[in-house]
């Protein structure tokens, strides 16, 4: 028997990742309203939203492994999902240039089968380049950073303005697969379980 791995996330970029480790996922967008919650540790918000995102997608299906991510950049004790605007994203990326910064992904998987839940969170510290104002505006222009948390895509424009990573590469695009194989391990499974 097959059991359904479903992404509970419009992401292209984890749908991506998981289709580059030979899972090709159902993808159902959980639609949750990430205002709903309030904390102000890093880790706990990261992990609470990608479970959120989870249980709201568990509740809509009967069988299957479902996997909720959620990512946010820190900064200077700041935490910074996606900006709400260019101007917003132009003085973000003024904070970041030249500094680093911590970027969390919540890892969130539920298996209805064995109603198990394991919630994770990879964490990779990340070097932004000194770039400079014209830099700054022609990659906002460029739309790219409005779609991301942290206000950059390693796997996109945004790779060109990383100097380097300490920790895991994936994780910063949205999703450890490092991370998600130790978790399916963990419930029983092994990642070839999955493979197309």
């Amino acid at each position: 028997m097959t059991i359904p791995f479903i992404l509970a996330s419009a992401s292209p970029a984890r749908r991506k990742l998981l289709q580059t480790m030979g899972i090709d996922p159902i993808v159902r967008h959980s639609n949750f309203d990430e205002s709903q919650i309030q904390l102000t540790d890093t880790i706990a918000l990261v992990q609470t939203l990608a479970q959120c995102k989870a249980e709201v997608v568990a509740n809509e299906v009967n069988e299957g492994l479902i996997l909720g991510c959620d990512s946010l950049l820190e900064v200077d004790t700041q935490s910074y999902g996606k900006p709400e605007s260019p101007e917003e994203a132009i003085i973000r990326w003024q904070k970041m240039r030249g500094n680093s910064g911590v970027l969390y992904t919540g890892h969130a998987l539920i298996d209805k089968t064995q109603n198990k839940q394991l919630l994770r969170c990879g964490i990779t510290q990340v070097y932004f380049a000194d770039v400079s104002d014209a830099e700054i505006k022609a990659y906002v222009a460029s739309g790219e950073p409005l779609k991301c948390a942290g206000c950059f895509a390693l796997e996109g424009k945004g790779g060109l303005f990383v100097e380097k990573l300490e920790g895991c590469h994936s994780n910063v695009i949205g999703l450890s697969l490092p991370l998600l194989r130790e978790m399916l391990n963990e419930l029983g499974y092994t990642v070839m379980d999955f493979w197309q």
